[in-house]
C-alpha cells in the first residue's frame, strides 16, 4: 500500500470518527450545554485522558513503534511477535498499578487538575466521582495503543483509524438513551457520559482482537513471576523502557501545559472548560485527518527506512508529508479566522448551548486556528525525530515551548480569557514546529525538494482568495447566526 493511499484510509476513517465524534458534541452541548456539571465532566475526563496520554498513543507509542519495526525488518516475525508477548505482558501490569493507584488518588488528581471546580462543591465532588468511574479507560485504551501500532508495523491502517467510532457512538448513546434514564431514576445525567466513555473503551479493544488473530500477532500475556522477569531482561523491551523515559518527559510537558491551561480555566467563568473543550472538538477534525493521519503512517515506514540505511527515501517521506500538511492545513486556517462564528453557530447553537456560548467558543476556535499549521505539523516532523530513536531533541524543545506559551498566558489570558489560552497554544505549537523543521535540516536528516518556493505561493494565493470569500460569505449571514 502506498503512502499516500494508506494516509486516504486513515483520514477517511479518521473522517467518520471525526462526525461520530461531532454529533457526540453537539448532542452533549444541546443537552448539558456549558456549566459547572460539564466542566466537572470534562475535567474528569481529561485525567484519564493524560494518563492515556503517557501510556498509549504517547510516550508508549513513541517509543514501542520505532523498536517494532526495526525488530520486523531485521530480527523478523517469530523473534517480534516474542517481543509484541514480553511488551504486553509489562504494560499490563504497569496499567493495573496505575488505574488501582488512579482511583484512590482521584480526589487529589481532580484538585490538581482543576482546583477552580471548587467554586460549586457539587462539581467538584461530581468530577471525583466520574474520574473514578472513567480511570480504568487508561487501561483499555494503554492496551488499544499496542495494539494499534502492531497493525500498523504491518501496514493495517484500517482498524486501529475505526476504533475511536466505537467510543463516540458509546458516548452518542450515553447522552441520548442513558442520561434521560438516569434522571428518571434520580441520577445526575451527566453521570451518564461515564457510562458511555467505559463502554467505549471496551469496544474499542475488544475490535482490535479479530485483526491481531488473523495475523496471529495476538499478545500472550504472561501472569508469574518468571515470564515477567524474562521479559524485563528482553534487550528489546528494555531499548523500549529506556526511549520511554524522554518521552515520558516530552509528553509529560504536554500534558503539564494542558493541566496549567485546564486550571486556569477552571478559575475563569464557570463555563470555560467546556468552551475550550467544544472549540478544541471542531479542532481535532484538521489536525486528526491531517496530521495525525499522515503520522500514523509516516512513523513506522520511517523507522524502517532509518533501519535500512535509506536517507534518501527518509527525506522524501518527509517532504511529501510537509507538502500535503501545507497544502491542507493553510486553507483550514484560514476558515477557522474568517469563518468560525457561522461554523460554531450552526454546529452547536441548539437546546441548552446559548448564544453568549457561542461566542466564547468562537473566541477560543480563532485562537487554536492562529496556530493551526504548527498544530498539525508537529504531528509529522515529530516522528522524524522517534524513528530516529531521537526522543530526546523533541523534548528539549517541548520544554522551551512550554516555558514560552505560559509566559504568553500571562500576557494573552488577562486580555482575552479562555480565547488567550488557546491563542497561547497557537503560537507556542508554530514555533514548536519550526524548531523541529530546522533540527531535522540541521542535521541532514531532511533536505527539502525543488519547487517549494511556487508550491507555497501558489497556495498563499489560493487561501487569499478563500478568505476573501469567507469574509463576504460571514458578513452576509451574520445577522442568521444570533
Amino acid at each position: 500500500m502506498s503512502l499516500s493511499k494508506a494516509a486516504s484510509t486513515v483520514s477517511l476513517l479518521t473522517l467518520v470518527s471525526r462526525i461520530a465524534g461531532l454529533v457526540r458534541e453537539l448532542l452533549i452541548a444541546s443537552t448539558f450545554g456549558a456549566s459547572a456539571m460539564t466542566d466537572a465532566f470534562n475535567v474528569a475526563f481529561r485525567i484519564p485522558n493524560l494518563f492515556r496520554r503517557l501510556f498509549a498513543e504517547g510516550a508508549f507509542s513513541q517509543a514501542f513503534v520505532p523498536v517494532l519495526a526495526a525488530s520486523k525488518a531485521r530480527e523478523g516475525e517469530a523473534e517480534t511477535k516474542l517481543l509484541i508477548d514480553r511488551v504486553a505482558t509489562l504494560l499490563t501490569w504497569a496499567l493495573l498499578l496505575v488505574c488501582a493507584a488512579g482511583v484512590a488518588a482521584a480526589p487529589v488528581l481532580v484538585w490538581a487538575m482543576a482546583s477552580g471546580l471548587k467554586q460549586e462543591p457539587r462539581g467538584f465532588e461530581a468530577a471525583v466521582f466520574m474520574t473514578r468511574w472513567m480511570f480504568p479507560y487508561i487501561g483499555f485504551m494503554s492496551l488499544v495503543a499496542l495494539s494499534s501500532g502492531v497493525l500498523n508495523t504491518w501496514r493495517h491502517f484500517a482498524v486501529p483509524a475505526a476504533t475511536p467510532v466505537l467510543l463516540n457512538l458509546a458516548m452518542i448513546t450515553a447522552a441520548w438513551l442513558g442520561a434521560p434514564w438516569f434522571k428518571a431514576h434520580g441520577i445526575e445525567p451527566v453521570y451518564a457520559l461515564s457510562a458511555g466513555v467505559m463502554l467505549g473503551g471496551a469496544l474499542q479493544l475488544a475490535v482490535q482482537v479479530p485483526a491481531l488473530l488473523r495475523l496471529g500477532l495476538l499478545p500472550r500475556i504472561g501472569w508469574n513471576w518468571a515470564v515477567i522477569q524474562a521479559a524485563w531482561a528482553d534487550p528489546a523491551t528494555k531499548a523500549i523502557a529506556k526511549l520511554m523515559v524522554p518521552a515520558l518527559l516530552g509528553v509529560s510537558v504536554a500534558q503539564i501545559s494542558l493541566l496549567i491551561n485546564t486550571q486556569i480555566a477552571s478559575h475563569l467563568t464557570p463555563g470555560s472548560v467546556s468552551w475550550l473543550t467544544y472549540a478544541d472538538r471542531l479542532m481535532e477534525f484538521p489536525t486528526a485527518l491531517l496530521g495525525v493521519a499522515i503520522g500514523v503512517v509516516l512513523t513506522p515506514q520511517l523507522a524502517a527506512a532509518k533501519a535500512a540505511g535509506d536517507a534518501a527515501r527518509y527525506s522524501a517521506m518527509l517532504d511529501w508529508g510537509l507538502r500535503i500538511v501545507v497544502l491542507m492545513t493553510v486553507p483550514c486556517a484560514v476558515a477557522l479566522l474568517t469563518f468560525a462564528q457561522p461554523l460554531v453557530a450552526t454546529l452547536y447553537h441548539y437546546g441548552a448551548f446559548s448564544e453568549r456560548d457561542v461566542l466564547q467558543t468562537t473566541s477560543a476556535l480563532m485562537g487554536y486556528g492562529a496556530g493551526l499549521l504548527g498544530l498539525v505539523a508537529i504531528k509529522v516532523l515529530a516522528p522524524g525525530f522517534y524513528a530516529s530513536q531521537d526522543i530526546k531533541t523533541p523534548v528539549r524543545i517541548a520544554v522551551v515551548v512550554l516555558v514560552i506559551t505560559q509566559l504568553l498566558n500571562l500576557v494573552l489570558v488577562p486580555l482575552f480569557q479562555q480565547a488567550g489560552l488557546a491563542l497561547a497554544i497557537g503560537f507556542g505549537a508554530l514555533i514548536n514546529a519550526l524548531s523541529l523543521l530546522v533540527g531535522l535540516v540541521r542535521r541532514g536528516s531532511y533536505k527539502p525538494a525543488p519547487g517549494w518556493a511556487l508550491f507555497a505561493l501558489q497556495v498563499l494565493a489560493a487561501s487569499a482568495l478563500l478568505a476573501v470569500f469567507l469574509v463576504w460569505a460571514a458578513g452576509s449571514v451574520n445577522d442568521g447566526w444570533s
